[in-house]
């Protein structure tokens, strides 16, 4: 089952991250409690109308967090997706449509990347810039680049040997002209589709090396610091964990679920071909 076959879920999936995005924009106003302040009075409370999150080790409440810790875990997978999408496109267009021995050192060179785990690539990336928010963006984002210089690498190669590229060759266009005149519109709908899912997948590599102690440090409010802080109590109390996790969950399921729905509305015709398949 897909968003393309059944677009209601596209639908309701936007409106998932339409109100996830509203919480995250509105959370100074949402939250009755500051995410850092401490009450030790209330640790470990369970989830009730005044803390519908429960509170965590510290007494902080959790719901606040989850919300402020939100903001933090969107950007960051944003802007990492940003950060691989912009180059990778960049270097694939210049790849795909010119080829040659840059063609040739490009795929060598992302073949050698694809061949680690984005998140082993991120994490060695990390090792080497130091532990911190803004270095976890840089290495995911850079984890990033090689899947889009071979998807608009790939994309490109099928785009240059249609005919309207012929004819604009003919009638002596420069290929800088080409490139973004013709060869770029056609190949955004791939891309678009792609740095949809790339957000979330960037909000997982985040995460993760969050939780690793890599990215966000204590005690600010991130969705994988958060629920490293939560697993040593997850028997007597879930929820500090738990509510982050569910977010995050929530979150990039979504945001997959809006890129196959756009896949769906920007390549019809993928749509037709899996239904044919099915």
């Amino acid at each position: 089952m897909s968003c393309s076959q059944y677009p209601s879920l596209g639908v309701l999936s936007l409106a998932v991250l339409a109100v996830i995005a509203a919480g995250t924009v509105l959370a100074p106003w949402l939250t009755p409690y500051d995410p850092l302040a401490m009450d030790y009075e209330n640790q470990l409370l369970a989830p009730s109308l005044a803390h519908p999150f429960g509170t965590d080790l510290f007494g902080r409440d959790v719901f606040s967090r989850v919300l402020h810790g939100s903001r933090i875990s969107l950007s960051v997978g944003l802007l990492a997706a940003l950060l691989a999408a912009v180059p990778g496109l960049l270097v694939g267009l210049v790849s795909g449509y010119y080829g040659g021995w840059f063609d040739q050192l490009v795929m060598r060179l992302t073949d050698l990347a694809l061949a680690f785990p984005s998140l082993i690539l991120a994490l060695g990336i990390v090792a080497i810039l130091d532990p911190g928010l803004v270095n976890v963006t840089i290495a995911v984002g850079l984890a990033g680049i090689p899947g889009y210089v071979r998807l608009v690498r790939g994309t490109v190669l099928g785009v240059k040997e249609a005919l309207y590229i012929e004819a604009a060759q003919a009638i002596g266009c420069r290929d800088h002209r080409i490139i973004l005149r013709h060869v770029l519109p056609n190949i955004l709908a791939s891309v678009m589709v792609l740095v949809t899912m790339d957000v979330a997948w960037a909000i997982l590599r985040a995460t993760s090396l969050s939780f690793l102690g890599l990215g966000a440090q204590p005690p600010t409010p991130e969705w994988g610091a958060m629920i490293d802080s939560g697993r040593e109590f997850l028997r007597r109390a879930p929820w500090v964990s738990l509510a982050p996790s569910a977010v995050m969950m929530l979150t990039v399921l979504s945001l997959n679920l809006v890129g196959d729905a756009l896949q769906g509305v920007l390549d019809p015709y993928a749509g037709y071909t899996q239904q044919r398949k099915v």
